[in-house]
């Protein structure tokens, strides 16, 4: 008999142009003095006005709070979270990439609660309720939209999540017109993390479910069918359409059954030395599922058809290795670097690096092999 928890956003809708009913969606949600969360790339892009435009025709006035950045440190989300309270917001939209989604999240928790942040740390920490909360990804990657995570600098290089499903919006809109502007390599970056997400969720040890695969397979054949497509034309709506789909699915799939050694892994690298998410997920992940294989291998063999179109089927180690070839050739293919030399980070730290990559437990306890630091320092080391 199987057994299956599954939680996940209230509404979620996946439409080209949607963002125009967003006035329709704050009212249904009795918002009439929303906080709009981003970064200043997509005010100077002017995207900002995609959202401005329909809320000022409805007579509904946004605050905007643009001062997210990647890796956004604890001291940001409190700061975004007292402006919003001097303002007296009574919703929160979060728009952009997986930092600006992941502070929305908590600044509507924040705003409601009397609880600190430090206390929202770990899992179910979460006590008080929220502000109506609707999310918009700029990126088919992170999945933040559906996802009751939300991941914070905490230290110089280390991080901290908060899960809870009061971090879930109660709406995710997802619209492909949004996403056209993004550079080919974000493109790239952010599908790969997206598929990671998938792959990882597929694979996890602990809450690995039959809803999870399900979600995980049709997320890994949306993305492999379009990611080349949307890095090498960025105009196509109805690729970047099943981009965004995959990549929510993936994200619904490891909010389910969370991820796992990649993920452990690229922490560090993010952490240390600013390299974006997605492109650390990427620069490690040939050798993780490398490395898993001994553990993975029908597991592996079983998503192979998802990445190929149907077409292959393979069962046991030469599906397992099929697999892995697509996916590191996906990765050469979509023309991200593939290794650590590249972006400039010190081969005389990858110890520590492998140190830092322990300490999170939280991920590893998921994945299908046991990582030990030398694992940890080996994967390291293939992909410098």
């Amino acid at each position: 008999m199987s057994t299956v928890e599954f939680t996940t956003a209230n509404k979620v809708i996946c439409k080209i142009g949607a963002v125009e009913q967003i006035s329709a969606h704050c009212r249904s949600l009795g918002i009439s003095r929303p906080l709009i969360v981003t970064d200043p790339g997509l005010i100077k892009a002017g995207l900002i006005e995609s959202i401005t435009t329909p809320l000022n025709k409805a007579g509904i006035t946004a605050v905007i709070y643009s001062d997210i950045q990647a890796d956004p440190p604890e001291s940001l989300v409190l700061s975004a979270a007292d402006f919003a309270k001097q303002l007296e917001v009574d919703g929160v939209i979060g728009f952009g990439g997986g930092s600006s989604l992941d502070v929305a999240k908590l600044i509507a928790v924040l705003v409601k609660s009397e609880q600190t942040l430090s206390d929202m740390y770990g899992i179910d920490k979460i006590t008080g309720k929220r502000l109506p909360l609707i999310l918009l990804p700029t990126t088919a990657g992170t999945g933040s939209e559906v996802t009751p995570i939300s991941i914070i600098t905490t230290g110089a290089t280390t991080k901290s999540g908060v899960v809870s499903p009061t971090l879930l919006p109660d709406i995710a809109i997802l619209d492909a017109t949004l996403t056209v502007g993004l550079p080919p390599a974000i493109t790239a970056a952010t599908g790969i993390d997206a598929m990671v997400h998938a792959i990882e969720a597929f694979t996890g040890k602990i809450k690995k479910n039959t809803y999870s695969d399900m979600l995980a397979k049709e997320a890994l054949r949306l993305m492999s069918q379009n990611l080349l497509e949307v890095v090498k034309n960025g105009n196509n709506l109805e690729a970047r359409s099943d981009m965004l789909l995959g990549a929510l699915m993936a994200g619904q799939a490891f909010a389910n059954s969370p991820v796992g050694a990649v993920h452990a892994l690229a922490y560090p690298l993010g952490g240390n030395y600013h390299i974006p998410h997605g492109l650390s997920n990427s620069l490690v992940l040939p050798h993780v599922l490398r490395f898993n294989a001994p553990d993975a291998t029908d597991l592996y063999a079983q998503l192979l058809p998802s990445v190929s179109g149907g077409h292959k089927h393979e069962t046991g180690s030469q599906g397992c290795n099929q697999f892995i070839d697509f996916i590191d050739n996906l990765i050469t293919d979509v023309e991200l670097p593939k290794n650590l030399r590249t972006l400039n980070v010190p081969q005389e730290d990858l110890g520590k690096l492998a140190d830092e990559a322990m300490q999170q437990q939280r991920l590893l306890i998921n994945n299908p092999r046991e990582v030990t630091r030398e694992h940890a320092l080996g994967i390291y080391e293939l992909a410098y």
